[in-house]
Parts: C-alpha cells; structure tokens; sequence
C-alpha cells in the first residue's frame, strides 16, 4: 500500500510527488491512499500535474469558466506511473481550491475513490491587482470547474463515503478515514 500525503501544492510538490509515485510502482503497491485532508491548495500548475499521475494524457482536470463560457480547459500531462492503480482520497473541509481540484479531477475521470467529510469550496480563480500606496486587491477573474462541469466553490466536494473524524478519535489516536480508505484498496 502506497500513502502519500500533500499538505499543500507548492513549487516542488510535482517532483516529490513523482518520486513517490515511481517508488510505489517499483515496490509493486496494489493501490494509493492520496490524503488532502487540510490541505489548503496552492499552485493550479502542481494540481494538474499530480492529477496526471492517475489520468490518462488528455484528461480533462479542471475548467475555467468566465460569466459561464469556457475560457481554458487544463488536461493531464500523460506522464502516468499510477495509471490503473486503486487509489483513495481522503479529503475534509480543510481541503481547498487545488487539493479539491485534485480530488475532483480523479472522482469525475473514475480514478480514485473518496472518503472523508465535504471539502472546503473554493472554486474561484483569482488574481492580485496592485494598489497605489503598495497595498494589493485579490479579484476573482474566474471559476474553476470540475471535468463534471460542477463548480465547487462555496458547494465544495462530497466524498463517495461520508466518515467523520470525531474528537475521541483524534483524542484516542484512531483515524477511521485512513482505516476505511486502507481497507477499500484492501479488497480490491
């Protein structure tokens, strides 16, 4: 069984990610448990790239949508060493903007599984505007959208199986998402 987590999607986290990924492959994993719980995202670019990693080149990742027309479509990469493999993702309402896109992505290409609780939803493409005076204004330019054509933002992501974490688990040590999403690639 392969586990890797991502706590957020920064410069480096397609490379570190690949490297697991071929690591899993050549230890012969029978399947992934991806975890993006409280995952808050960050780079779009590495979204796509570690989304690729299951999907078949061509892919469909994400949408962009300006006043609901599509303006740019991102698909995979094709450099897939996880193609096939069963894989679980683990996802919570700290998991946002390009941890939900991953999740999304590999839910609507039927890739991966996901277990937790609703994710954040945070769906909008945003860009920084200087202001004089050296301040900064954050302006939506667009949506972001699931290859099911959903928008999550304010909506986020259900999971395929609804688990809770509760506070005499965290407080017990127990993590029955993780428990649960191991013993799907289990019988698999």
């Amino acid at each position: 069984m392969g586990y890797l987590q991502i706590s957020r999607f920064g410069d480096d986290t397609y490379s570190l990610a690949l490297e697991a990924a071929n690591e899993f492959k050549a230890k012969n994993v029978k399947g992934v448990v991806l975890d993006l719980r409280g995952d808050p995202g960050g780079r779009l670019d590495a979204s796509i790239q570690v989304s690729s990693l299951w999907l078949e080149k061509g892919a469909v990742v994400l949408q962009e949508r300006q006043n609901g027309i599509i303006t740019k479509t991102d698909e995979a990469t094709g450099n897939n060493p996880l193609l096939g493999m069963p894989t679980a993702v683990l996802i919570d309402a700290g998991s946002a903007s390009a941890s939900e896109i991953t999740a999304g992505a590999l839910k609507d290409n039927k890739v991966a599984t996901l277990f937790g609780t609703k994710s954040f939803g945070k769906g909008s493409v945003q860009q920084i505007e200087p202001l004089r005076g050296g301040g900064e204004l954050k302006v939506t330019i667009a949506r972001w959208h699931r290859p099911n054509g959903q928008n999550i933002d304010k909506k986020g992501i259900e999971p395929d199986k609804k688990i809770e974490l509760k506070e005499e688990d965290r407080t017990n040590k127990r993590d029955p998402q993780k428990d649960a999403a191991i013993n799907f690639i289990t019988e698999r």
